[in-house]
């Protein structure tokens, strides 16, 4: 969540600054009101306390001095103040409960440089690889659900037969290809990032703290029976994983990567293309996250962005870079840029990694500190990229590999973890 101090001293820079996601400032301004009513409540309520205390220790020297008359009537005003305190002490929880589910709500400040716009269609391509665009040929303009049918390595219907629409099933060389990929993208992010293998299923103050919930719960699978969620990405457990820590200065930057399945339920995806692997329910991914002070931050973005890059370019597939604007970021995100590789079969740019920088908001959201020099606790900033999510990557891979005889064949890159062979062939 971003700073209240921050409101206080500034509301007018919020508002600009959060105008720019389409915020109403009205919103600004309500959470200003709320903030000053917890405010007062909090101060009343001290006061109070603190005459108790006060009557207390005179009732005591009453006492001493044998006074039991001063004592009582003492003792009587400290019962009704006590009173009062208490009304005031619920009182204060209620407006400090009333501004912090306004601030869980907001989304994070744009970093100031994150380009203004409204939605995808203003956000900015910065690279694309190869420099030029490529020419595919029209077996290669086959997409990925027919090209995986027809070798037997992707088996739509019987994995809605098991769970339902867009909950896909790899057979054969597709399912070692999924293996494949995970095994070969933490290999390549071993040099400097600790493999964690994290739940899956989460509590609801986990999701709190990344900002899934309370605004996206539509958007993810919770297991009510336990009050469990299932997590829609590794970012979720990671970023709580040191909550309510003092991390040491000297570990950070503190560097983290996890291969893990992934469930969204995509309630928003009535009306946009979900065949084959474009939009699914579950799907696997390996995660980069790292927690950093703010000095640290934007070297371990550029590094994880460099290294989206590097598996990118690894796998020879086209792909382009976008820098998000500031009406399209991520609730969480200060800063996002998003890679998307050409499928040649479907003819679409589908997205497979954003590389993301908070802030503290979700540091602050999961409480997670550090000590600059010895001083004053202060709230780390986490980092998180998609390094990669394989359910699209493995669709362009089949569909860019497609060979005029129908087989496929797979960067040489991936040779290693396919036992050396890199061409599927069609059945018979």
């Amino acid at each position: 969540m971003i700073d209240i101090r921050q409101v206080r001293d500034d509301p007018d820079a919020v508002k600009a600054a959060l105008a720019r996601r389409a915020v109403d400032p009205a919103e600004i301004d309500a959470l200003v009101d709320a903030d000053t009513r917890a405010r007062d409540a909090v101060g009343r309520r001290d006061d109070l306390r603190a005459r108790v205390k006060e009557l207390s220790r005179r009732v005591g020297e009453a006492r001493k001095a044998g006074d039991d008359a001063t004592a009582s009537a003492l003792s009587e005003e400290s019962r009704r103040i006590a009173d009062d305190e208490k009304a005031a002490d619920e009182e204060a929880d209620v407006a400090s409960a009333e501004v912090r589910h306004m601030l869980l709500w907001l989304p994070n400040l744009p970093a100031a440089g994150a380009p203004d716009g409204a939605g995808p269609e203003d956000n900015v391509e910065v690279r694309s690889w190869p420099g030029q665009r490529r020419t595919y040929g029209e077996h290669q303009r086959v997409p990925h659900w027919e090209v995986g049918a027809a070798l037997g390595i992707l088996d739509l219907e019987r994995g809605a037969k098991l769970s339902g629409s867009m909950f896909p099933m790899f057979r054969g060389a597709g399912s070692r290809l999924l293996r494949a990929l995970t095994a070969f993208a933490l290999d390549r992010h071993a040099d400097a990032y600790t493999e964690i293998r994290p739940p899956t299923l989460v509590r609801t103050d986990t999701m709190v703290s990344t900002g899934h919930l309370p605004k996206f719960s539509d958007e993810a699978y919770h297991v009510e029976r336990d009050d469990l969620w299932a997590i829609p990405t590794a970012e979720v457990p990671l970023t709580s994983m040191y909550s309510g820590d003092m991390i040491d200065e000297a570990a950070l930057p503190l560097k983290l990567t996890a291969a893990t399945a992934c469930f969204r339920r995509e309630a928003g995806a009535a009306g946009r293309d979900t065949r084959g692997l474009l939009r699914v329910h579950e799907f696997d991914k390996v995660e980069l996250f790292a927690y950093a002070t703010a000095e640290q931050a934007p070297a371990v973005h550029e590094d994880m962005l460099g290294r989206v890059d590097g598996l990118l370019q690894a796998l020879d597939l086209e792909y382009r870079v976008l820098d998000l604007c500031a009406g399209d970021l991520g609730a969480s995100s200060a800063r996002t840029f998003d890679f998307e590789v050409y499928s040649p079969g479907c003819d679409m740019w589908l997205e497979v990694s954003s590389v993301s920088w908070f802030r503290d908001y979700q540091a602050r959201r999961a409480n997670v500190r550090y000590k600059p020099g010895g001083g004053s606790p202060v709230f780390v900033h986490t980092l998180n990229g998609s390094a990669l999510a394989w359910a699209r990557i493995w669709a362009a891979l089949i569909e860019t590999g497609r060979q005029p005889d129908g087989s496929v064949v797979l960067p040489e890159v991936l040779a290693p973890y396919l036992g050396g062979r890199t061409v599927i062939e069609p059945a018979g």
